[in-house]
């Protein structure tokens, strides 16, 4: 019998992280680790396990003290908390096992650590278990498969305390059918998507809802319509009759390709099945970067004409956007701002292009010795990890100016408003309010209505939803809660210093 202890390192104050958002609705952290509490359920029943997860809790050296080894998976913006627990793990004689994607890919970058599980891991569970038992641990463990994902079993809700997070994460498949140049998803996870069974996911979406979940649910797909035909055919119509049968207890979302709106069959059935928001990877409207990016799903599409369908069948359309490709032109940053002005994308991730290992992008980098080391992973951080083809300071200045442009408290409420004269709000999104609801609500009024420094514009946001688009007022007090986090977020952008950044990348240049 062996004592595992699970940790899942810090995020750093992101877009993605929502910190400040979280304090309206008292949670702790946005999303659980997945990944560990799946592999928990590989772990022999009888070998007791802890779940640390540092966006929560804070893990002390008696915590490690206790256990026979640590697991630990991250993500490359979980990178500098990763590395503050394996040392603490090897202070204590602790031995680490390393997975996710920030191991798998960059394995050279941590010496320290005992052993690494590279890839996925559901066909290297038996193998490693056994070699625990038997104190026989291998520094390597790696398959050049990737694994058959309808075997993998109902991850561990009972190690989460599920009141710390905002929403819960299942999966129904992974890779991507596309090629997209940054992208290392391929690498990863495969452009030949795997699926699980409609019975899994019926299965999983029940053990949550035993487990006690409500509300949010956000499937963690590469590409969620990777499988159209299952989706249409299978999965979809299982997981609606199931949301009826129960009550319709959760709303979901995810990622998708651009090419969503080309089905309307599929957004029907998703909508029928509770999804509300979509990411798609958007990028850029100049046709000339995508091409460069190798994105031609997108460039097949009238992006303006894609994202307005799926707006008005009941999605809320998130979209990734990115300049610093070498195709982009100093004016890059008044086409990015205005496409998304007029599409009504209120969350628009902005970020500099970032070449990943695993990507095409990073291959082609290295080629040409444009490399300058290795991303951070935080998708609105002013560095790059390439020699831009644009002039440093202006790329970066450029970029800063943009983010804060669009999460200007008037440029954010006037994209709210063209969202919503598009937005279909669909029946299943229809929240029920509770107390909680309410609370978060006061809160908005305190902190941002008498102190914030949008008050103003929250102030006519919140009379206009009220007296003309009443339906809305919840979804509009929850933008209001992200505008506030992801203007902390764009106020964090404008303060760094970018000095060292152009100097070093001018000096290359």
């Amino acid at each position: 019998m062996k004592k595992i202890l699970m940790v899942y390192p810090r995020y750093p104050d992101t877009f993605w992280g929502f910190k400040h958002a979280l304090k309206f609705i008292s949670k702790k952290t946005a999303l659980p680790p997945l990944g560990l509490v799946t592999i928990a359920s590989y772990l022999p029943k009888d070998w007791p396990v802890k779940l640390v997860d540092m966006n929560a809790e804070s893990l002390k050296e008696i915590d490690i003290k206790n256990f026979d080894y640590v697991f630990i998976s991250a993500m490359t913006i979980q990178r500098e908390s990763a590395k503050e627990v394996i040392r603490m793990c090897n202070k204590l004689n602790v031995p680490v096992i390393a997975g996710g994607p920030l191991f798998t890919m960059e394995p050279d970058h941590f010496q320290e650590v005992d052993h690494f599980v590279l890839g996925e891991a559901e066909e290297i569970m038996k193998e490693l278990i056994k070699d625990m038992d038997s104190r026989k641990v291998r520094r390597y463990y790696a398959t050049s498969e990737f694994p058959d994902v309808e075997k993998t079993p109902v991850p561990r809700w009972n190690l989460l305390n599920l009141n710390w997070y905002a929403s819960m994460s299942i999966q129904f498949s992974r890779g991507c059918p596309y090629n997209c140049e940054f992208c290392d998803i391929g690498a990863l996870n495969g452009r030949v998507p795997r699926s699980k069974s409609s019975e899994q996911i019926v299965k999983e979406l029940q053990s949550l809802y035993d487990a006690g979940w409500r509300k949010s649910v956000f499937f963690v797909d590469d590409n969620f319509i990777g499988k159209k035909i299952q989706l249409e055919q299978e999965v979809l119509p299982k997981v609606i009759d199931w949301q009826k049968i129960h009550g319709n207890p959760f709303t979901f979302y995810t990622e998708v390709s651009i090419d969503l709106a080309d089905d309307e069959k599929l957004m029907t059935l998703m909508i029928e099945a509770g999804f509300n928001r979509v990411f798609v990877g958007i990028e850029t409207p100049d046709a000339g970067s995508l091409k460069e990016a190798n994105k031609y799903q997108n460039i097949k599409h009238e992006l303006r004409k894609s994202i307005h369908k799926m707006q008005t069948f009941g999605f809320d359309v998130q979209g990734g956007f990115i300049v610093g490709f070498d195709n982009d032109r100093p004016t890059i940053f008044d086409k990015q701002f205005e496409f998304i002005q007029e599409t009504g994308i209120v969350t628009a991730m902005m970020g500099i292009l970032n070449a990943p290992r695993g990507s095409s992008l990073y291959e082609r980098m290295r080629k040409e010795r444009r490399l300058v080391g290795e991303i951070t992973g935080d998708n609105v951080n002013i560095s790059t990890n390439f020699i831009p083809k644009m002039d440093p300071e202006i790329l970066i200045s450029g970029y800063k100016n943009l983010v804060n442009r669009l999460y200007s408290p008037k440029n954010y409420y006037i994209r709210l408003k063209k969202f919503l004269s598009t937005y279909k709000l669909p029946k299943m999104s229809r929240p029920r309010i509770d107390f909680n609801d309410v609370r978060a609500f006061l809160r908005t009024i305190f902190v941002i209505g008498i102190f914030g420094k949008e008050r103003g514009e929250y102030w006519k946001m919140i009379f206009w939803s009220f007296f003309k688009k009443r339906k809305y007022f919840s979804t509009v007090v929850a933008f209001a809660i992200y505008g506030y986090h992801f203007r902390k977020i764009a106020e964090k952008v404008a303060k760094e210093d970018s000095e060292e950044i152009v100097k070093e990348l001018c000096s290359e240049h």
